[in-house]
């Protein structure tokens, strides 16, 4: 118990970073936000007509994106949600370069009411390691 007293910052640090753990699958359970990987993302948009949402900022965007992708910026999203609700009877494919923010993208869109929404598992990267047309 003293050892504990005595490094209690370490304690804390432990407990931040367990939280951040457990927070990003948490609020994906929470929100009911799905998980695609790169060959679901394509049949959804073949099959479902699903839209691509990249949540990449604009210079990121212009780099490199899926084909027919609507670029949102994260930093935006919020804002901007409103701009996806004629798409609210189609599944949104969320996704950014490594898959990051794409979570937290799908989750504010669940937040605004969007229905179906997916976050694009490993994002871009992910898209490109499995040959996939990339649109610059």
């Amino acid at each position: 118990m003293q050892f504990i007293l005595h490094n209690w910052y370490l304690f804390a640090g432990l407990a931040v970073v367990m939280f951040l753990l457990v927070a990003g699958p948490i609020s994906q359970a929470v929100y009911g936000v799905k998980i695609a990987n790169s060959a679901q993302a394509v049949l959804l948009m073949n099959h479902d007509a699903a839209v691509v949402v990249d949540v990449c900022e604009a210079s990121e965007f212009k780099a490199g994106h899926i084909p027919n992708s609507v670029n949102l910026p994260l930093s935006q999203l919020k804002d901007r949600a409103r701009d996806l609700d004629k798409h609210r009877d189609k599944p949104i494919i969320v996704t950014c370069r490594s898959g990051n923010r794409s979570m937290k993208g799908a989750v504010l869109l669940r937040k605004h009411g969007l229905p179906t929404v997916y976050s694009l598992s490993g994002g871009l990267l992910a898209w490109e390691r499995d040959n996939l047309p990339v649109e610059k």
